[in-house]
């Protein structure tokens, strides 16, 4: 039974010009911790990720949340979470500074996955392995599918859930194999050329077979060397993924992008504002064959369902600590394998919970492992950091999500 909870502003500033990018110049990585512990023993860590500032208003707003889940034995909470994300993510007073979105959102994004990494530690399995043995049914009650009932109604849901399920030791081999994490620690805006040039022949050097760039100057011209640049560093056979951070208006990146072709992006990343889904449909129409990345940004479910309607998502970036935690994230997965688009989720817990999630959506989704995003600037602050090495993801074996942090750790 969930006896306790705590919540922690955990703030990490990064050394000169790590994580800028067009629009966050000076980011301090920060996660709103919550914790959830029972009268076993056990102690489960969620996170979900800011920049610095407004990160004490997450926590506030996670400890709400979490008062709810005391007295409630998580074995039970976890049967039927789908009414308990659906509650929660509609209080009345809190659904008003949303909805599901913003502030409260990522609030409830901790507080989910500190559930979700406690119901692992009770098993005493990693995230991975919890998710990829439940039977379809039971991840369908974790689910919330209210507003998706147009396309992904519960009893298609359970029907793709079943259909994968039969086949998913097929898929097993990855836990073996690992899979590729991209590097984007090479190309943060804020550093010179010679940064750029220079951690990209680390990269490669390393194993990496795909990083990314920043990109969104002031002056295009910037950003058509930079990213030469990267490839020529790189060579022509890595993948090079190129991400505005949503700097551009839509007419500059008609242009932009257009100019970009020539280097020869894997994808182009945000282009525009996150909530503008018809520009983003105008813009991939126009670049075609170049694919758009979307959903750092993107808060919910139901927005992810009209990118996915309009058909202008090449891959789609979901992140379990933007989205309403991991139920939400498996639902976005769902939707986007419904669609047959891709997921590549966004890394701002930087791999460590989305390292399970990829696995999870490879075996029991039958999505493709792509690759992850590996952005290591937090790793000494985790108990247990995520291992990557030639380039590769290795699998995580300690129960739970792997979001303990050193500072907070408890049994």
């Amino acid at each position: 039974m969930i006896s306790d909870f705590a919540t922690f502003d955990a703030r990490f500033p990064l050394g000169a010009g790590a994580g800028s990018d067009a629009i966050h110049r000076n980011p301090v990585y920060s996660y709103a911790v919550t914790q959830l512990k029972d009268d076993g023993g056990h102690t489960g860590t969620g996170l979900a990720f800011t920049l610095g500032q407004g990160n004490e208003l997450v926590c506030r707003a996670a400890a709400f949340y979490a008062e709810q889940l005391k007295g409630h034995d998580i074995e039970e909470l976890m049967a039927d979470f789908g009414s308990t994300f659906q509650r929660l993510s509609n209080e009345q007073q809190f659904r008003w500074l949303g909805p599901h979105k913003g502030v409260v959102h990522l609030a409830l994004a901790s507080v989910t996955n500190a559930c979700y990494d406690l119901w692992a530690k009770k098993r005493g399995v990693p995230l991975w392995k919890l998710l990829t043995d439940l039977s379809p049914e039971a991840v369908l009650n974790t689910l919330d599918l209210s507003y998706l009932e147009d396309v992904l109604n519960r009893e298609q849901a359970l029907r793709l859930l079943q259909a994968c399920h039969g086949s998913a030791h097929t898929r097993s081999g990855i836990l073996q194999q690992g899979y590729p994490g991209y590097d984007t620690s090479i190309g943060w805006f804020n550093y010179t050329d010679e940064q750029v040039r220079e951690n990209t022949r680390r990269a490669v050097g390393e194993g990496f077979t795909a990083m990314k760039l920043k990109v969104g100057a002031a002056d295009p011209l910037r950003d058509i060397r930079r990213a030469h640049l990267v490839r020529e560093a790189a060579g022509e056979g890595v993948k090079v993924m190129l991400d505005a951070n949503q700097q551009w208006t839509l007419p500059q990146a008609l242009e932009i992008c257009e100019q970009l072709k020539g280097m020869q992006p894997y994808w182009i990343e945000e282009p525009t504002h996150p909530d503008d889904v018809l520009a983003h449909q105008t813009l991939a129409a126009a670049i075609a064959p170049l694919r758009l990345a979307l959903g750092e940004h993107v808060p919910n479910r139901v927005v992810f369902k009209n990118y996915l309607q309009t058909g202008c998502a090449g891959f789609i970036q979901v992140d379990a600590v933007r989205v309403g935690g991991v139920s939400e994230f498996i639902t976005i997965s769902l939707l986007c394998r419904q669609y047959g688009v891709p997921v590549v989720p966004h890394v701002g817990d930087m791999g460590q919970l989305h390292q399970h999630l990829v696995l999870y959506n490879h075996i029991a989704l039958d999505h493709p492992a792509l690759f992850l995003e590996h952005i290591p600037h937090l790793q000494p602050h985790f108990v247990y950091p995520a291992q990557v090495a030639g380039g590769i993801y290795r699998t995580p074996l300690e129960p739970g999500s792997s979001c303990d942090l050193k500072m907070y750790a408890r049994s």
